[in-house]
């Protein structure tokens, strides 16, 4: 903060008065909260980055589960199914199908025979895929927990710093005209309104995103469950 206090009058008494345009009220802020207003404006615009690709990729994968799963039990053979995704999984359902075919197919074609083993061995391969593919769904996420449960904060700490300079401004000037107190006031709110513009949108979406990947998460087990299921059946009437 400013030591001079005399420097801290000029500039809240030299500030144009009535001018509370957000460009305005950023360039008449203190340096301090300069830095807090710009830090919390890149923090939201990379937050409606984040929100906008997770749309995407969530609404596709959505998508590409549905449409695998049709595939999955329109009674084409498994054989078939594994030949056309082998080289290019289509969904993190795709993947966890081939990564179970894989380990399968392993076993089977070194000429051994069914071992007891093998299913655990399966389930242990898609439960690895499963936690792969929910840390891919997942990246970038954090950043959203993150600035959601902190901009707030940040944005009240540049509120509160801008407050003190006003008031320092205010006392060295010994002018207490509404005119003159309020621009000071303003920018200094303006830091908060900011770190609730971040925050507010990366909350919401991060419990969207969150409930939408729990879900995914659910189908991926449950297609582990009934896969492993099939694969058990075949197992016995090899062994």
């Amino acid at each position: 903060m400013p030591s001079n206090a005399g420097d801290l009058a000029q500039v809240a008494l030299s500030a144009p008065i009535g001018d509370f345009s957000f460009l305005a009220l950023f360039l008449q802020a203190h340096f301090v909260v300069k830095l807090v207003m710009a830090g919390l404006t890149l923090a939201s615009v990379w937050c409606w980055s984040i929100i906008f690709e997770k749309l995407l990729v969530l609404r596709r994968a959505d998508r590409q589960t549905d449409r695998f799963e049709q595939t999955f039990w329109s009674g084409q053979s498994l054989e078939e199914l594994y030949q056309s995704l082998v080289h290019k999984p289509t969904s993190s359902m795709a993947a966890l199908f081939v990564a179970a075919m894989r380990e399968w197919k392993r076993s089977h074609e070194g000429g051994a025979r069914p071992l007891a083993s093998l299913q655990m061995r399966i389930e242990k391969v898609m439960d690895v895929t499963i936690t792969r593919e929910m840390d891919r769904l997942e990246r970038r996420l954090l950043f959203l927990a993150t600035v959601g449960s902190t901009a707030p904060f940040i944005g009240l700490f540049g509120t509160v710093w801008g407050i003190m300079t006003s008031f320092q401004a205010i006392a060295a000037s010994k002018n207490t005209n509404l005119a003159v107190v309020a621009p000071g006031i303003a920018e200094a709110l303006f830091a908060t309104a900011l770190g609730l513009l971040a925050a507010i949108p990366a909350v919401i979406f991060y419990n969207k995103f969150s409930h939408q990947l729990a879900r995914l998460g659910s189908r991926l087990e449950g297609f582990a469950d009934e896969f492993s299921a099939i694969l058990s059946r075949q197992i016995d009437e090899r062994g």
